[in-house]
């Protein structure tokens, strides 16, 4: 039964909630008005509203990241498509080069990123993203050499590089900690869909090869360039910023959300707060936890798997003896088994109100898949090794959306939150770079460093895993502890409401997530 303190009696004050174009001109209720009004629900309105804000917001957010997803991994449908021989990179490390180079300022500029984003509306900060990136993507296209290929990559990590950080972040103003897995994760199964739908996409682009003097793959950079260029258009206008601000909710509602959202401390007692305005301190505090730093250990498990066998696996697959369209195509099955996996593992997440047990299933899977592909005597046995790429993807997927989902349920306040995000997914995207350089083509198709790397890695992340959960479990022992020693009453007198909510999950009250 969802919780309420208000009395039965209670009522929520109404205001106009005509529709307004600017975030200034709407009234945001604030924490103290909403105790005054006694907000008053129940958990089948609360179910209404959320169910309101999941069609309004997750599609969205669904449709970007996939887009995003597409781009930034369409290289490897590119190669095999006459890219490399084209530019003449079909030796040596130029391919991985051009891989990793997208990470360098993608890595660097997701903190600022969410800097920004805590300044203005991250639908227009969003929107302003997808259209740079969707210029760059586009242009590349028309590059005809290998220096070419290497500015257009290193410019794609430049404009991606906040919409995933700003996007996850997003999220977490809308839904409580055992409510926001479940949707980042069907947010975040575009990535899984993603090379699913970019493989089976180019395969029907490269039926372009010739048209307008261009070759298929540069019709499929063309092609996959102008999609988020169009979105970026009218994404501004429909991407709701925050439930303060959401026009498609009624004041009542609107007030009912921030009120939720403001008692999620996982004590019963105390508060948190998302309209802090970011300042010093906030960065300070999100840079400066230890926990994050040990959870970016964990992502690494995820980056060095994911993006060295997203840019590899039709590759993979092609020199398991396939056709190069039917590499395509049987990339399919795959993503869309990892998919099913990371959602039917949120949904449990969510269920159990627990995170690390799942984070810790989906790097064993992972690593059951790597064992087995350095086992078998490739290139025997094809039909084996493309099975086996199954585990591999669901296993390094499914953990991933635990992790980020863990993380954002322990920090608060809501500026820290977005420092403390960007932070674990900018050094946890470096991954990437290790990830982008161990499947060498020198290895085909055995890829024993590639394997062997990324196994090491999810075996690192499972000890990073009960590294974190014994952190947090030690602090929330200590905060037990005191609130057997002393009354609530006395803790709440040592700080103003202000400090206490500055604290944020420093505060005796937060308890973190396991």
């Amino acid at each position: 039964m969802e919780s309420t303190t208000a009395p039965i009696d209670a009522k929520v004050d109404v205001v106009d909630d005509k529709k307004v174009e600017d975030v200034g001109e709407k009234r945001a209720i604030s924490e103290e008005e909403l105790e005054a009004n006694h907000v008053q629900y129940t958990d089948a309105e609360a179910r209404r509203i959320l169910t309101k804000v999941d069609y309004r917001l997750v599609p969205i957010l669904a449709l970007l990241y996939l887009v995003a997803f597409v781009d930034r991994s369409n290289i490897g449908n590119a190669k095999i498509a006459g890219m490399a021989k084209d530019l003449n990179i079909e030796k040596g490390l130029k391919y991985n080069t051009a891989v990793t180079l997208f990470f360098v300022p993608y890595t660097l500029l997701e903190i600022p990123s969410n800097i920004v984003l805590k300044m203005m509306r991250p639908s227009r900060w969003i929107a302003i993203l997808m259209f740079c990136w969707g210029i760059v993507m586009t242009l590349m296209g028309l590059v005809e050499s290998y220096g070419g290929l290497l500015a257009g990559r290193f410019f794609l990590g430049v404009t991606e590089s906040g919409f995933f950080p700003a996007a996850t972040f997003l999220l977490t103003l809308w839904y409580r900690r055992f409510e926001v897995q479940r949707r980042m994760a069907v947010f975040y199964i575009a990535a899984s869909l993603s090379g699913a739908f970019s493989g089976l996409l180019a395969f029907a682009i490269e039926n372009l090869d010739g048209r307008g003097g261009r070759a298929g793959w540069q019709w499929i950079f063309l092609i996959e360039g102008l999609v988020p260029v169009a979105l970026s258009l009218i994404i501004w206008k429909i991407l709701p910023d925050s439930p303060e601000t959401a026009s498609f909710l009624t004041q009542p509602e609107r007030d009912i959300l921030i009120h939720r959202l403001a008692n999620e401390t996982g004590s019963g007692h105390g508060k948190v707060t998302n309209q802090d305005k970011i300042q010093k301190h906030h960065i300070i505090a999100g840079v400066s936890d230890w926990k994050i730093w040990c959870g970016i250990v964990v992502f690494w498990g995820n980056t060095v798997g994911v993006y060295g066998f997203t840019a590899t696996v039709p590759t993979v697959i092609n020199e398991l003896g396939y056709s190069t369209a039917n590499a395509q195509l049987l990339t399919i099955p795959i993503y869309v088994f990892a998919a099913i996996v990371t959602l039917g593992f949120a949904w449990w997440s969510d269920h159990a109100q627990t995170r690390s047990p799942f984070i810790l299933a989906g790097y064993t899977i992972a690593s059951i898949g790597f064992i087995a592909q350095l086992s078998i005597p490739h290139p025997k046995y094809p039909g084996v090794t493309y099975g086996f790429l199954f585990p591999v993807a669901a296993g390094l997927y499914c953990p991933f959306i635990s992790l980020v989902s863990w993380v954002a349920n322990s920090l608060a306040p809501s500026s820290k939150r977005a420092v403390g995000m960007a932070l674990l997914i900018s050094c946890g995207n470096m991954g990437g770079i290790m990830g982008s350089n161990i499947y060498l083509s020198r290895e085909a198709p055995k890829y024993r460093t590639g394997f062997g790397v990324s196994l090491a890695m999810c075996l690192l992340a499972i000890v990073a895993t009960f590294v974190m959960r014994w952190g947090y479990s030690r602090e929330n022992a200590k905060r037990e502890k005191m609130l057997l020693e002393h009354s609530e009453e006395e803790i709440r007198a040592r700080y103003t409401e202000q400090e206490m909510l500055d604290l944020g999950d420093k505060s005796p009250f937060f308890r973190y997530t396991l």
